[in-house]
């Protein structure tokens, strides 16, 4: 029953969300044409979504038209593939609102695993052992308020394997809710790939799930 219900509630808040935040979308598609105007303002590239289906995710472009097409975490130096806008975009997340479309579309969720590459063959792997895929892949989930790219690979999926277990409206509202203090930190940004954490984060972490029950 709570899937259609959260079917319902993506709708009506990504619209609302759009709506009000058209002016700063603007504003973001003009900083990146100023910058690279030789580049489109949407970045467009396949993710793996519900049930391994492939999809076509949107974000604001936030490196140079030049870069070489392979995922980020291939990629040597990734900040200096980066703009000056584009770092912008990418700390505050900003580059992520144009996904408000996928939600609209039904390709994802705002709550829910972030959807991974193809390209990502561990990742995937763990998460079909633990049945992360039968569920749409959201804007935020529990492992980006986890610790994000600083997860490695099995922790992550873990995380992703919890959420797809338990689930609710109560887990989604506090996960939407703590997305914001991490992005205000900036918290567990890693650019080019995944890192380890650090034994305290991973038992900060256990208490944090503990107290949201999940």
């Amino acid at each position: 029953m709570y899937p259609k219900i959260k079917r319902v509630l993506d709708v009506v808040l990504s619209v609302g969300i759009l709506i009000g935040a058209w002016p700063f979308m603007l504003i973001a598609a003009i900083a990146i044409k100023v910058e690279d105007p030789k580049g489109p303002v949407i970045f467009k590239q396949i993710r793996v979504g519900k049930d391994k289906k492939p999809f076509k995710i949107y974000k604001f472009r936030s490196m140079w038209t030049e870069t070489p097409d392979v995922p980020t975490h291939l990629l040597s130096d990734p900040n200096q593939f980066i703009t000056k806008v584009g770092a912008f975009l990418r700390k505050t997340s900003i580059d992520e609102v144009p996904q408000l479309i996928n939600i609209l579309k039904g390709d994802m969720s705002f709550v829910g695993p972030r959807p991974s590459l193809f390209s990502q063959e561990d990742l995937i792997e763990e998460r079909d052992r633990l049945n992360v895929h039968s569920v749409r892949p959201g804007l935020t989930g529990l492992a980006q308020v986890s610790g994000r790219d600083e997860l490695p690979i099995p922790v992550k999926a873990a995380y992703d394997g919890e959420y797809v277990e338990k689930m609710s409206f109560k887990l989604d509202v506090q996960l939407f809710f703590r997305t914001f203090i991490s992005v205000a930190k900036s918290e567990g940004v890693v650019e080019g790939g995944t890192g380890k954490l650090e034994t305290e984060k991973v038992a900060q972490n256990r208490e944090v799930k503990e107290e949201m029950g999940a």
